[in-house]
């Protein structure tokens, strides 16, 4: 079999290195608080950007010509793509892969079609699995790009849409099991609405919760021991989308009874368009039990639209590392690097140094994070910052051992003028700075 790109070498650990194909800070061996770099970021290549994407937008054309994506028959081409696909992971040296549907296998004339080409497909990921070791974070199907999910899939207004695809997500799902995936993913695209001058929201979100349910009930009958995630989607493409953000979906759940069904795969570009940090909506999902994993990539704060940058922020994933450290990290998630070159760059090299670039900045924000934990400058100052709680009277009201005429009677009789105490943000973000 030939090579997809026979001038790249196998990606390894060069640290001071001049040649461009290494990593510099990425050894995937390197023990940082009791696991190895690898063990901690789970890093995954996404098909979807890297080997489906040709370099259009919403304004012009493929820029790019990729040699697996040239055969006309469209199953041999879907076979040309896992070929590139594993090449190039393995070369990185990375232990995971995450798919959509149609990104491993062509639309068929119609569903039983559609999911045979998947099945056939999917035998040869499994081939590939079994040869190089890589394994699958997480797969999902693609419910959006289709006319038919115009107008949403499991919030459609017509019920043969909504059974459309809960049998594609059902066979997604199956796949997803027959290859061992850490997780299977559900991202809403299109579950939203544009005006509700022609849509009834109660119904679209008992409709959504619905399909849900029966999600979570078929994971457990086929006996799937990893995780369902929802990725929320903001503002692109529909004006009012029902999973907008970490706290809009729990709220969801809650309503609907899966709070404890789903969690979280967190996109640093959907904070975002979400009017968030990607620190906020990972530190949140923590605080509510429903972190899972994360596409992790950046977007352009001059530009209104999911960009999915490579991380190079080295700050802002310092930051975020450290959070998780805080909060002993990756399950069954991990960093799948959901994020495409940009336009004009247009050769397969360009590839490489995207990935081998967001990987080191990946790595270098651990190594970080992990000396802001051990120095405790930033543990501590919250910890005191909050310590009235932890004793006394603020330990009662937080055990309900008070109500709210105790808590007034008690501000009287201690006469209490509490003054202003500085929060201190220049102080703590010049720490997390000179850590980086």
């Amino acid at each position: 079999m030939a090579e997809f790109f026979p001038n790249i070498p196998k990606v390894t650990y060069k640290p001071g290195a001049k040649e461009p194909f290494c990593y510099k800070h990425y050894d995937p061996k390197k023990k940082v608080l009791g696991k190895t770099m690898a063990e901690h970021l789970r890093i995954a290549i996404c098909f979807w950007h890297t080997f489906c994407w040709q370099g259009s937008d919403p304004f012009g054309l493929d820029t790019m010509k990729r040699p697996w994506l040239t055969n006309s028959d469209p199953m041999k081409l879907a076979f040309d793509r896992v070929d590139a696909g594993f090449e190039f992971i393995e070369k990185l040296g990375v232990p995971f892969f995450a798919f959509h549907n149609v990104d491993v296998a062509p639309e068929g004339k119609n569903l039983k079609e559609n999911n045979d080409n998947l099945s056939r497909v999917a035998e040869k990921i499994a081939e590939k699995m079994q040869k190089t070791g890589i394994e699958l974070l997480w797969g999902t199907t693609n419910l959006t790009g289709h006319p038919r999910y115009m107008s949403g899939a499991a919030t459609n207004p017509d019920p043969a849409v909504f059974a459309y695809a809960a049998a594609q997500v059902k066979h997604t799902l199956d796949v997803t099991h027959q290859l061992g995936g850490h997780n299977y993913v559900l991202w809403g695209g299109r579950e939203g609405y544009e005006t509700l001058l022609n849509t009834d929201l109660k119904k679209e979100s008992d409709q959504m919760g619905r399909f849900l349910s029966m999600l979570a009930d078929y994971k457990h009958k086929i006996g799937y021991k990893g995780a369902l995630l929802i990725e929320p989607k903001p503002r692109e493409p529909s004006k009012h989308q029902y999973d907008y953000d970490v706290s809009t979906v729990y709220a969801f759940l809650q309503h609907y009874g899966l709070e404890k069904e789903y969690k979280m795969n967190i996109e640093g570009n959907h904070a975002t368009l979400a009017g968030h940090t990607f620190t906020h909506e990972v530190a949140y999902a923590y605080a509510m039990d429903i972190f899972g994993s994360i596409d992790i990539n950046e977007g352009d704060l001059m530009l209104g639209w999911d960009t999915d940058q490579f991380p190079i922020d080295r700050a802002q994933m310092t930051h975020l590392l450290y959070i998780m450290l805080q909060n002993g990290g990756f399950t069954s998630g991990g960093f799948n690097f959901d994020a495409k070159v940009r336009r004009q760059s247009i050769d397969l090299e360009d590839l490489f140094h995207a990935h081998i670039s967001g990987i080191d900045t990946m790595a270098q924000a651990l190594v970080q994070a992990e000396k802001l934990l051990a120095e405790s400058q930033l543990k501590d100052f919250v910890k005191k910052r909050y310590s009235g709680w932890d004793k006394g009277f603020g330990k009662e009201v937080l055990e309900g051992k008070s109500d709210l005429e105790k808590i007034a009677k008690h501000a009287l009789k201690e006469n209490l003028n509490p003054k202003p105490k500085s929060g201190r943000q220049e102080y703590l973000e010049r720490i997390l700075k000179e850590g980086c």
